[in-house]
């Protein structure tokens, strides 16, 4: 039976991991999924030739999303159900981060922490776009989040692919006259005003969950401190016109939908001591190598796992469902 990089690495290591570390429910369902993809414990079906007899066993595939085996099939039916929605007129890609210091609350409220950087990205688009200083119409964009860097380290982050242009009031199209949507700083300072914003409210009604090495910011004034430590930083995201047209944005869009945080393609070496792997260095440009030890290969790949019923992919304004009948 073949064995795939990363299900190998589960299916020697992931006993080890739970005995060191532990699980949950949500992580352990997705591991035992990628251990069990394409094997006779997912069922299949038997295939005989016609002219020799001879019989072959296709064994199903586990569909998790986060399974590195199931993703390839998955994305391109999905850009094939897109390519209707694409409008043949140019497009943008944002990308919205946030200061590596909010990375340890947000993983322990991933989920009201991760809708929090949908509507603050999505948000700070939408105003921008209707004011007539930048554009001034309604514009529809698609948001995707990812919450890896590339070697796996927790760095959430929404990438937006936005139509260069929208309807104004009298539902005509105004096309963008910038090669870069909208000024960088503003979009920074916007963004960064909204989800700091929308972070105190969060805090002031309670539905924040404190982890052992931040239990000060239970205490209202190293709460507020911490915020002004934030809104002191320059947020930086970036936006650049990325496509012209329909022709292109459909393999654009592939490269970010259905992305996991690490592809069976980039591991190059898997041991019982060591699992090494590609690693981009954005900075320089070039990709380098790292090695970890299989439970912790395993421990950051767990990260990434969303909460359950978690919606990844969003539309909003004019390529959202209703807007796209309409």
């Amino acid at each position: 039976m073949m064995s795939y990089p990363i299900q190998q690495i589960f299916r020697q290591s992931y006993g080890s991991y739970l005995h060191s570390h532990g699980g949950s429910f949500d992580s352990d369902k997705v591991a035992r999924a990628i251990m069990d993809c394409k094997s006779p414990s997912m069922g299949g079906n038997r295939t005989v030739c016609q002219d020799c007899g001879s019989t072959h066993t296709h064994y199903n595939s586990c569909r998790n999303r986060h399974c590195p085996c199931c993703q390839s099939l998955v994305k391109e039916k999905w850009i094939d159900a897109r390519k209707a929605d694409v409008v043949d007129a140019p497009y943008f890609h944002a990308v919205f981060t946030v200061p590596s210091e909010l990375n340890t609350l947000i993983f322990a409220n991933r989920k009201v922490l991760y809708n929090l950087l949908y509507s603050s990205s999505s948000d700070t688009l939408f105003e921008l776009a209707r004011d007539k200083r930048h554009l001034g119409a309604d514009i529809g964009f698609m948001s995707i989040l990812h919450t890896w860097g590339s070697n796996l380290s927790f760095h959430p982050h929404v990438h937006a692919i936005v139509l260069g242009g929208g309807l104004s009031k009298e539902e005509s199209f105004i096309a963008s006259k910038s090669d870069f949507l909208f000024p960088i700083k503003v979009v920074s300072r916007l963004f960064r005003g909204k989800f700091l914003h929308g972070l105190k409210i969060l805090y002031q009604q309670e539905k924040l969950d404190f982890p052992p090495n931040l239990e000060m910011l239970r205490y209202a004034r190293m709460f507020n401190d911490f915020l002004s430590t934030l809104y002191a930083k320059e947020w930086i995201p970036h936006i650049k016109e990325t496509f012209k047209g329909a022709a292109n944005v459909i393999e654009y869009l592939g490269r970010y939908t259905h992305r996991i945080a690490i592809s069976n393609s980039r591991i190059l070496n898997v041991c019982p001591e060591a699992v090494s792997f590609k690693v981009k260095d954005y900075r320089a440009g070039t990709n380098t190598t790292m090695s970890l030890h299989p439970e912790e290969f395993i421990r950051r790949f767990l990260m990434h796992v969303l909460p359950k019923g978690f919606v990844r992919i969003r539309h909003y304004g004019l390529l959202s469902n209703r807007s796209k009948r309409k």
